[in-house]
């Protein structure tokens, strides 16, 4: 950010000169804004606008930088900073790389993609991946419901977290899932909902 010196014409009245010294030939004070940055490295280029995979929705610049950068970038603005999970897991160790959490996405994605009644919601928290939801799930007897929700998490090394259709009131728990659990699971885990 540019900050210009508000006081540069204080002397302007007194000298009564009717030309203003230009600001530009004086030297401008730049400070950082660590917030702003990363707003803006989080910020799908073009919005996120549609999208039915977490790889249509890659498209700021933390997904295309230099991976070292982007972490060098979210350690200096801190912990507590919006970020996808795999931000937050690469930062903490958790996973090898960039990379391979898209490749997590992916085959999530794959599988899930495939499968009628799940649908990719890209709106999540801002820097977040979006999440899945299994549609068929929220209609119910007593009225609407959130639907089985698949969402992806930096608190366990199976990044992937089962949020099971509730209805009423409490929060719901998630149960903690790999991809391959996932997979060898989808079928009970639909007829449950």
């Amino acid at each position: 950010m540019t900050v210009l010196d508000p006081d540069l014409n204080a002397d302007h009245s007194a000298t009564k000169s009717k030309e203003l010294p230009r600001q530009r030939d004086h030297a401008l004070r730049v400070e950082p804004m660590l917030a702003l940055e990363w707003s803006h490295a989080i910020e799908a280029a073009g919005g996120v606008g549609l999208a039915d995979s977490p790889a249509q929705t890659r498209r700021a610049w933390i997904h295309r930088a230099d991976e070292q950068q982007v972490l060098t970038l979210f350690r200096a603005v801190g912990p507590d900073a919006p970020a996808p999970w795999w931000l937050r897991a690469l930062d903490r160790g958790r996973i090898a790389s960039r990379a391979a959490a898209f490749a997590l996405e992916d085959e999530v994605a794959r599988l899930l993609a495939s499968r009628p009644g799940w649908v990719f919601v890209p709106w999540a928290t801002e820097g977040e991946v979006g999440y899945w939801e299994f549609v068929p799930s929220e209609s119910g007897v007593y009225g609407p419901a959130e639907p089985t929700t698949v969402q992806f998490t930096d608190r366990h090394a199976g990044f992937v977290d089962l949020l099971p259709a509730h209805r009423g009131h409490g929060q719901r728990q998630p149960i903690e899932f790999t991809p391959a659990e996932l997979r060898e699971q989808i079928e009970d885990l639909e007829n449950i909902a």
